[in-house]
């Protein structure tokens, strides 16, 4: 504590505020203040006690700018006139004033004290001048009475500002002088300095009043376009981006130019980016233009069948790229990947299981690489699916996204949300809630997506001028194929027959005596029941397609039953050490994936080592399938197909169109090529995985309208799932899907190939088969074909996930949805507000009318208004922003809540001719409300993530390297080594499968440098030191009040 009298330290009760407002509230008559800094808090903290001084004069030496320092040098030499640099002057001193007022307190006493100090400018009472010569850095307070007075006055001097933090908050020394002889001279320079003075009196109040949120002008109407403003902020100008010599034949379209602005912006924040335009729109051309903009090396990892299109459409943008496909991801990995700047990856969804060998290899690939992942599809129903896609570019605990540095904890969090336990209304209700929240938090920073119906309506004029327009999707025409009642029969046993299948031969590892179970084991029997599920619903899908499909699918399970009994019996079973069911799931590879299930390698067991009842269950199997197989034997009608020839021959669309035809079973593809080719010979052509590269570039010269060469020889395409994706087959305009679409996901790509940018049809055309019995009566026809197909999701039960890939329809939904004409649109975004309308509406201002655009961008931060709203009377929403970070909360008495811009927005929309209102007298309450709400949901957010860090694997890895750490053998580069790696693991920087295989090797080693081999085998050096590469060196951005507006 400080005990002399003279000297202020801001110490307890010896503040400077304190020792002011003693001496200007004993009689002072005169204040004058000489500082290098204007803060106007140093008045809000004084003004209570300066209301019976008769003078106050403030005089600033500004921190003048270097150029403004210059302007006035050359006035000095009369190289300019002293107008100008007096302008200059007082340019300086207005953004002082602007910048002292946005970061003041926002409390009432702020705001009367600026009024009070206007008020004390107005009546003569305070002058304020800035001194324009040179830079001063005094801080002197002169305190004076009338002169002749017995105590005439004071000076303090010493480290203080004339602000909150030199009057009361920052350890200070200051000395308070008494002699008269010290306040002569004090005030004698100050006079000297004071004449020098250019006066800005005038130019505070007019600076406060326009310029700072002090501005009580502002509508609502002003107010809510400056909240436009500043949400689209970044993107208004992206209409205005141009390209350059585009290669023939390829329109400048204005939605995909703004697409290819917006990327590379989240690109340069977050080092990612989704392009998840719905299917048709281009995402190729906009990939392809993003990687011309960033210029140097690009690697496009795409489906086999892509191949070649991605590769024509990169040369004849001149781009420097290799295209690989997605099965060649070890081979690209072993030639090398550094020289790669950035990594494109279409149907990115492929890769949406982090715990995948393929997922893996691919995280190797883009370490340190900008990585764009091409999708309509990104998200299924688990927030999982998003996250693993994320972590190709993002770190798991230490992310760029404002506001959830830990990605892992966040996604988390939303997983535990879907428990099984909920009835399907609440789970539904969930998946559509977490699907808003990772919208709205996370996707918006790294996510370019536009729907078809967002296109139309918002490029409207851009596409009409370039002589542009999506094609009509007609509604769905149902196909109904019957079965008589001996086969309608049939049809029910085979369904009630699959549900009695064990599936034993598929899941060997679940059967084995416990004592014969190792860990791997454990771990594998979970992978082995994916494979029963899949079996299973394999055989459902089958049945659906078409009998022959089904028949050849019997005839491979009694195969395969066979062989695995006669290995029995022979006393030694071989199960499959690793089977990656869902890579080849999530890659749509059912045939691929039954091949491999039938090899039997790796690991050796003895029949004995199985449970008795094992083999009991085997033979039962067989039994069953024999069964099902010397019924269908002897059916040869085949209604469906005989459904399909009769429309073909008599529909007039589908008589003289070209026409693709999509089945998800190969064997169904090959057996209606073939039944279709005695009718219609060479027009018919058959694709499928094991179709060859020339067979792919015949559909191409007939299918593709860009393709160089031209044929029209094949007008039937008959084509499994292979070429739902990404391939342009829009000379055709029809599509027939021969199996239930189970997923509606599998619909929207398949229309996709015909509805795209520039297709000459204006009409597509959908046909959807459906099985039904025998019935007249159109309405009985759906109702039986809803029966069907909800026969087949009883017959899977728990497995239906096998079948539809989706869980949130029933039997009807599946049936409503793929038969409406909107499943050509996303219809996950149905519910969503788009945001182009609103961006449409700033750019028209900015085209429209130039005066108010600039005046919108010149309204000051913190900027506020108040109006008559019936329906949110007493409720103020306030605008924040962090960085790239933009919240909205609104307060209404005690209750405080964040909405999202869509209500944000439709609160604050107005009109010109809406008038404005005083502030409540409640505003500073509500503000404060809103205040507290948007740091405690940063606070919150950071708290919660940053005590989640690690998972169960990280942890124990984390715990190896720690402990090796401790051991004296390491070298320095073994410690330098383990210390970036225990940095990547906090951070989420690695793989999830490669720290769990490496912790399951662990377990069984003790020695030191053996561990430390391991680790440094499956983890290298250069791995570590690419996926630290991105670390966010960015500062914490300070939070901003935009806007205010109260409803009264």
């Amino acid at each position: 504590m400080n005990t002399d009298s003279r000297f202020f330290t801001n110490e307890p009760d010896a503040t400077l505020l304190s020792r002011f407002q003693k001496i200007l509230e004993n009689n002072t008559q005169f204040f004058d203040v000489l500082v290098g800094y204007f803060r106007s808090s140093g008045f809000f903290q004084l003004y209570p006690s300066l209301k019976n001084v008769e003078k106050i004069r403030i005089l600033v030496g500004l921190n003048i700018d270097k150029v403004t320092y210059q302007v006035l040098s050359r006035s000095k030499d009369g190289q300019e006139d002293i107008f100008t640099s007096t302008k200059r002057v007082e340019e300086g001193f207005e953004k002082e004033v602007t910048e002292e007022v946005e970061n003041a307190p926002d409390e009432k006493s702020t705001e009367e004290g600026i009024h009070k100090f206007i008020e004390y400018i107005k009546s003569g009472k305070l002058e304020l001048k800035v001194y324009p010569e040179h830079p001063i850095h005094a801080k002197l307070y002169i305190l004076r009475k009338t002169a002749g007075s017995e105590d005439f006055g004071k000076v303090i001097t010493g480290s203080s500002n004339f602000s909150q933090s030199g009057l009361v908050d920052n350890l200070e020394f200051n000395v308070e002088l008494k002699d008269k002889a010290d306040v002569d001279y004090a005030l004698k320079k100050f006079e000297e300095l004071w004449e020098k003075g250019v006066d800005v009196t005038d130019k505070y109040i007019d600076t406060v009043k326009t310029k700072t949120w002090i501005n009580d002008e502002i509508t609502p109407y002003e107010l809510y376009l400056k909240f436009l403003y500043e949400y689209f902020r970044e993107k208004i100008n992206y209409d205005q981006e141009m390209f350059a010599d585009l290669p023939k034949g390829y329109l400048d379209l204005e939605y995909q130019k703004e697409a290819v602005a917006d990327a590379l912006l989240k690109l340069r924040e977050h080092n990612g980016v989704f392009l998840s335009d719905v299917v048709g729109l281009g995402k190729t051309y906009i990939s392809t233009l993003i990687a011309k903009k960033l210029g140097g090396q690009t690697l496009v990892i795409c489906p086999p069948v892509l191949k070649e299109y991605w590769e024509d459409t990169l040369r004849e943008f001149g781009v420097v790229a290799k295209v690989k496909s997605h099965g060649k991801l070890d081979e690209v990995l072993s030639k090398g990947v550094d020289h790669y700047d950035q990594v494109i990856i279409d149907e990115a969804h492929r890769f949406r299981n982090e715990i995948t060998q393929s997922f893996e290899t691919l995280h190797q690939i883009c370490a340190g690489k900008k990585v764009i992942l091409v999708t309509a599809t990104p998200l299924n129903n688990r927030p999982k699916d998003i996250a693993s896609q994320m972590f190709l570019f993002q770190k798991k605990n230490n992310s760029t996204i404002p506001n959830h540095k830990n990605l892992k904890a966040f996604f988390d969090a939303l997983e535990k949300k879907l428990d099984p336990k909920l009835t399907k209304e609440e789970y539904i209700q969930i998946v559509k809630e977490n699907s808003q929240v990772i919208r709205e938090e996370i996707l918006k920073y790294v996510m370019v997506r536009r729907t078809r119906s967002e296109v139309e309506k918002f490029y409207k004029e851009d596409m009409t001028t370039q002589g542009l327009k999506f094609p009509k999707v007609q509604e769905p025409i149902k196909l109904y194929y019957k079965f008589d009642e001996t086969l309608d029969s049939l049809f029910l046993d085979t369904l009630s027959i699959i549900k009695k299948i064990a599936y034993a031969r598929y899941e060997p590892a679940n059967y084995l005596k416990t004592q014969a179970l190792t860990e791997e084991l454990q771990i594998q029997k979970v992978g082995q029941e994916n494979v029963r599920g899949f079996m299973k619903g394999l055989l459902v899908k089958r049945l659906e397609s078409s009998f022959y499909a089904f028949k050849e699918t019997l005839k491979r399970f009694i195969k395969s039953y066979d062989n695995f009994i006669d290995m029995f019996d022979k006393g030694t079973v071989f199960i499959s050490k690793k089977v990656d069911v869902y890579d080849y799931l999530d890659w749509g590879l059912e045939d691929e994936l039954l091949e491999l299930v039938e090899e039997n390698a790796v690991i050796k067991y003895s029949a004995s080592e199985f449970q008795p009842h094992f083999k009991d269950l085997l033979t039962a199997d067989k039994k069953y399938l024999e069964q099902l197989m010397t019924k269908w034997d002897k059916v040869t009608a085949d209604p469906k197909f005989d459904e399909l020839a009769k429309r073909l021959a008599t529909d007039e669309q589908l008589k003289s169109n070209k026409i693709l035809i999509f089945t998800e079973s190969k064997e169904t593809g090959k057996y209606l090529s073939d039944k279709l080719k005695e009718i219609y010979e060479d027009a018919v052509i058959s694709i499928s995985g094991g179709s060859k590269g020339a067979e792919f570039e015949i559909v191409k010269q007939n299918f593709d309208p860009r393709s160089r060469i031209k044929d029209d020889t094949k007008r039937i395409l008959v084509t499994t799932d292979v070429l739902s994706e990404g391939i342009n087959l829009h000379h055709a305009n029809i599509i027939i899907n021969y199996d239930i679409p189970w997923n509606s996901i599998r619909i929207l790509q398949r229309v996709g190939r015909v509805n795209r940018v520039g297709t000459k049809h204006s009409e597509i055309f959908i046909y959807n088969f459906f099985p039904t019995s025998q019935s007249e009566e159109q309405i009985g026809l759906e109702k039986l074909a809803v029966a069907k197909i909800q026969a087949f999701h009883d017959t899977l039960g728990e497995d239906t996930q096998y079948l539809t890939g989706e869980e949130e329809f029933n039997s009807w939904e599946i049936f409503t949805r793929i038969n409406s004409s909107n499943v050509a649109d996303e219809g996950s975004d149905e519910y969503v507000e788009s945001e182009l309308g609103y961006l449409k509406q700033i750019r028209n201002i900015r085209d429209e009318d130039e005066k108010l655009y600039e005046k919108i961008r010149k309204l000051p931060a913190k900027c506020r208004t108040a109006r008559e709203k019936l329906d949110a009377s007493g409720t103020l929403v306030t605008f924040f922003r962090r960085g790239s970070l933009r919240k909205f909360f609104k307060t209404k008495e005690k209750d405080t809540s964040e909405i999202q811009f869509g209500e944000a927005a439709k609160l604050l929309h107005a009109q010109p001719a809406d008038s404005k209102t005083s502030l409540p007298s409640s505003f500073y309450d509500l503000l404060k409300g809103n205040i507290t709400a948007f740091e405690e949901s940063i606070r919150d957010e950071s708290e919660e993530e940053t005590e989640k860090r690690g998972s169960g694997s990280d942890k124990t890895l984390m715990r190896h390297i720690k402990a090796l750490l401790s051991f004296r053998g390491l070298t320095e580069d073994d410690e330098a080594y383990l210390n970036t790696l225990l940095l990547a693991l906090e951070e989420g920087a690695v793989n999830k499968r490669s720290i769990n295989q490496l912790v399951t090797k662990l377990k069984e080693m003790n020695k030191p440098l053996a561990i430390l081999a391991e680790i440094r085998n499956a983890i290298s050096e250069g791995y570590l030191i690419k996926v630290l590469k991105t670390e966010d060196q960015r500062r914490p951005a300070k939070r901003e009040i935009i806007l205010s507006e109260a409803f009264t």
